[in-house]
């Protein structure tokens, strides 16, 4: 994992920071933030898949055993597996059937990891939504976690919809047009924005 920020860390901070008092707070609240980079694309969408709809313990626990049943978590290995095998690491049937999707889309070019510096945000979201089991916020956590866009503003976040009604609203939800509205604010660094709002209900600082 690159433990470095992304170049444009400093100035998305320093204009937040002037136009916001609310963020003006968070960051100096945080000094020591750092959106770090999860490498290998494929590993992290597949890390994303099985740890969807349970705890982050029982996630670790099936990654353990699917990567030392795997050995080398390449597309080209997944893809080639059988189903009942990627289901005995602890996989539901439907998760190790998202994750060989998730290989052959990698293996057939598909997804194509080497093109997504010249598209933006949206035709990358495109991409990996067409795998089953990839939907729109699994994609924007990958835009911010492992591409560290800097305009990222996932209004399906729970995270984020309650962060925004603590500091904002008075602890009222926004509904999802209220809340695309308010991330106008931040543009063009929602990604911080959304990184310093998430740490201020949890400062322990998680990597998707």
């Amino acid at each position: 994992m690159n433990p470095h920020a992304p170049t444009y860390w400093p100035r998305a901070c320093a204009e937040l920071a002037a136009a916001d008092p609310v963020m003006a707070a968070l960051i100096a609240r945080y000094p020591d933030a750092i959106l770090a980079d999860r490498g290998d694309p494929f590993q992290t969408l597949a890390r994303a898949i099985v740890g969807q709809q349970i705890s982050v313990k029982a996630a670790d626990s099936i990654w353990t055993r699917f990567a030392g049943y795997v050995k080398h978590v390449a597309p080209g290995h997944v893809a080639a597996l059988e189903l009942d095998s990627l289901a005995a690491c602890g996989l539901s049937r439907r998760k190790a059937e998202y994750l060989r999707d998730l290989a052959t889309h990698f293996v057939d070019g598909r997804v194509e990891p080497a093109r997504w510096k010249k598209m933006d945000d949206e035709a990358v979201i495109a991409e990996l939504a067409d795998v089953r089991g990839i939907g729109r916020w699994t994609a924007e956590m990958f835009l911010i976690f492992s591409l560290r866009r800097p305009d990222v503003w996932p209004i399906d976040d729970i995270g984020l919809q309650k962060a925004v009604a603590l500091h904002y609203l008075g602890n009222q939800r926004p509904t999802p047009k209220a809340l695309r509205q308010h991330g106008e604010r931040h543009a063009p660094w929602r990604t911080v924005a959304t990184w310093y709002l998430w740490r201020s209900l949890d400062p322990v600082v998680v990597q998707y």
